[in-house]
């Protein structure tokens, strides 16, 4: 019994790309605010914020992917999500919308090595004419 909520990605986009995670991972969609940074956290652990009264990691995802960083601007945002009791917020370049994929519409990651971040995802999903990388918050979140 799958419910309609296991289809429907908030997708946003790295680099040009569009990524995916699961909507029922995401708490809410915060804009860029200023975070306190920590001595000797993981690189791409930029600090904490306070969000209602809850101290959350934030993650640079372009940092944790391997990607070139990018200042923040207008756009970027930050979105707080939620994996087995894990919650940290996660810095992306824009966020766009809702989408429902269907399962059928989601191919396994190409086994290719070239790319540092295979295993980050889990899925390469097709909605309309664009490509989303469907990506493993447990594995992003784990230090």
């Amino acid at each position: 019994m799958h419910s309609e909520i296991d289809n429907k990605y908030v997708i946003f986009k790295l680099n040009k790309e569009y990524y995916g995670v699961p909507i029922n991972q995401v708490i809410s969609i915060e804009r860029m605010q200023k975070f306190t940074r920590i001595p000797n956290g993981p690189h791409y652990v930029k600090g904490v914020i306070n969000l209602r009264g809850e101290v959350i990691p934030i993650i640079d995802l372009r940092d944790k992917l391997n990607m070139e960083i990018k200042e923040v601007d207008n756009n970027s945002r930050i979105i707080i999500v939620s994996n087995e009791d894990i919650v940290a917020g996660l810095i992306v370049d824009s966020s766009s919308e809702v989408l429902e994929i269907s399962r059928e519409n989601v191919d396994k990651p190409p086994n290719t090595a070239e790319n540092d971040y295979m295993e980050y995802i889990y899925g390469i999903g097709k909605s309309d004419e664009k490509l989303i990388i469907l990506l493993d918050l447990s594995r992003i979140l784990e230090y």
